[in-house]
């Protein structure tokens, strides 16, 4: 149970940035005994491969706070975010068939699931609302925004590892607040001109429009 909620921290995770998750998952087995691997994953935990994620973090961690650009980087992240939770979920998952869980054991494949599907519907969510931002603010909420996302990134990623009921709630919170978020910026929308359309419908016949 605990490792699906750990599983589930790091998919939330990966939909804001894809890869803090997965160099916080890489480091701590790299270097510590709090994350265990098994076979399959040992790559994650491996230099070379920390240190091309650390190469596209920087990347990512520049692209994401300049307005315009963050949208279209939003547009490729879009197959990596889902891609990096089902990593991570995965990683976590088959870490618990180490102690003993049988019906993960039976479906390896739901790992990828849940962590693809989580962080999919973060990603929607965060490239959804950038735009807004940066139209609401001229550009100056993006770099703002960006960097509360990726400090949430790490946060999320470090309580999913030692404190993943905390994730786990963490989660639930952002999944409503980004619900009430969206909500707004659908309502939010430019208004019409109702009263010169009746005025054009209700002008007398022959006596033209009255502008």
């Amino acid at each position: 149970m605990l490792a699906a909620l750990t599983g589930l921290g790091l998919s939330t995770a990966a939909g804001l940035n894809a890869y803090i998750p997965l160099l916080v998952v890489g480091l701590l087995a790299n270097l510590t005994d709090h994350v265990r691997l098994p076979q399959e994953f040992a790559w994650l935990a491996d230099g070379w491969v920390l240190a091309v994620i650390g190469v596209l973090f920087l990347a990512e961690v520049v692209l994401d706070k300049i307005p315009v650009v963050d949208s279209v980087n939003d547009m490729v992240q879009t197959a990596v975010r889902p891609a990096a939770g089902g990593v991570v979920f995965s990683a976590t998952e088959a870490a618990a068939r180490l102690d003993g869980s049988d019906w993960m054991a039976r479906h390896p494949w739901a790992g990828w699931v849940l962590g693809i599907g989580i962080a999919l519907a973060v990603h929607v969510m965060k490239a959804a609302a950038r735009p807004a931002v940066n139209a609401s603010t001229a550009g100056v909420g993006a770099p703002v925004v960006s960097t509360l996302e990726d400090a949430g990134s790490l946060g999320m990623s470090l309580a999913a590892v030692f404190l993943p009921v905390l994730a786990a709630a963490a989660a639930a919170v952002l999944a409503l607040l980004s619900w009430r978020v969206v909500r707004r910026l659908r309502r939010r929308r430019p208004p019409g001109r109702p009263g010169y359309a009746r005025r054009i419908r209700t002008s007398p016949q022959g006596g033209g429009s009255d502008r």
